[in-house]
C-alpha cells in the first residue's frame, strides 16, 4: 500500500478519525463504514487517482473487504514502470484525499 492510497481511504471510513487508525491491510472497510454506496463512489476516486480501469470481475465484496484485497486489485493494475509499491505494510498518513469525481 502507498501514501497515496492510504489519503485516499481515510475519507470513505466514517467510523474514524482522520488520523485515529493506522491503515493495515488486514484493516475491515466495511466496520469503519464503506458500505456499497461508499464503495462505488471509493471505485470511482480509486479510478480517478491512479488512472486506471479496474476489471468487472473484481467490483465484488472481496475486494472492497479489507484494505489489503482493495490494494491487491489497484496494484495489479498499475504499470511496472510507474513503480507500482506491492508490499503490504501498514501505512499511516493524515486522510487528505478526498473525492475529486465530477458528478454529473
Amino acid at each position: 500500500m502507498d501514501a497515496r492510497f492510504t489519503a485516499l481511504l481515510r475519507p470513505f471510513l466514517k467510523h474514524t478519525g482522520p488520523d485515529d487508525l493506522t491503515l493495515t491491510p488486514d484493516t475491515d472497510l466495511r466496520a469503519l463504514g464503506v458500505d456499497s454506496m461508499q464503495a462505488i463512489e471509493l471505485l470511482f476516486a480509486v479510478e480517478d487517482t491512479y488512472g486506471i480501469t479496474l476489471p468487472d470481475e473484481e467490483l465484488n465484496d472481496t475486494t472492497f473487504a479489507t484494505a489489503g484485497s482493495l490494494w491487491r486489485v489497484i496494484a495489479a493494475q498499475l504499470p511496472e514502470e510507474a513503480g507500482a509499491r506491492t508490499d503490504d505494510g501498514p501505512v499511516s498518513a493524515p486522510g487528505t484525499g478526498a473525492d475529486r469525481r465530477a458528478t454529473a
